[in-house]
């Protein structure tokens, strides 16, 4: 038998909303996907077609993205995070984007308001964090739909929508 094995922390789930207690470290961090809501994003794309198109009958130069690039959707990074309470219980709490590495210290007493994610196997998503060392509220931040699309795109599908407004307009008079 290893002795790792016998000395193994036991990591808790915790399903509460608050957790405080001893930050503990960050784990390795990794890349996820966002899935996007693909009926959205074909609404968008399209309406930003029609001012592509408009755009090239102008001749000037749209900025074109391909439907299977939008789709793939935006990584974000998470990272693992452990924090000890009172009792010396380990919980695990998956941080989804970035904060400044120095607002938390390994042995910073810190309060995080978490939330369950869709799936049951991963840890509780952590949404707030509150250094009560240095009393500092944090919230990491990640990439939205919208974000991804990325704002040319955007003012595209605006200048679409409006466009076949007005045709329709037209076309009902």
């Amino acid at each position: 038998m290893d002795d790792v094995e016998l000395y193994r922390e036991r990591i808790l789930r915790h399903a509460g909303p608050v957790i405080t207690g001893r930050f503990a470290g960050f784990q390795t961090s990794y890349t996820r996907e966002i899935s996007l809501r693909k009926p959205v994003l074909l609404l968008v794309f399209l309406t930003a077609g029609i001012a592509q198109m408009i755009g090239s009958l102008l001749r000037m130069k749209p900025a074109r993205r391909t439907f299977k690039e939008l789709k793939k959707g935006p990584e974000f990074l998470v990272t693992p995070l452990r924090v000890r309470d009172e009792l010396g219980q380990v919980y695990e709490v998956e941080m989804h984007g970035h904060l400044p590495q120095s607002a938390i210290h390994r042995g910073d007493l810190v309060q995080l308001r978490v939330k369950p994610q869709r799936d049951p196997v991963l840890p509780v998503r952590l949404e707030q964090v509150i250094n009560l060392t240095t009393m500092q509220p944090l919230t990491p931040r990640i990439p939205t739909m919208w974000s991804h699309m990325g704002p040319a795109l955007l003012i595209q599908a605006t200048i679409g929508v409006l466009v076949a407004a007005l045709l329709i307009a037209f076309a009902m008079r």
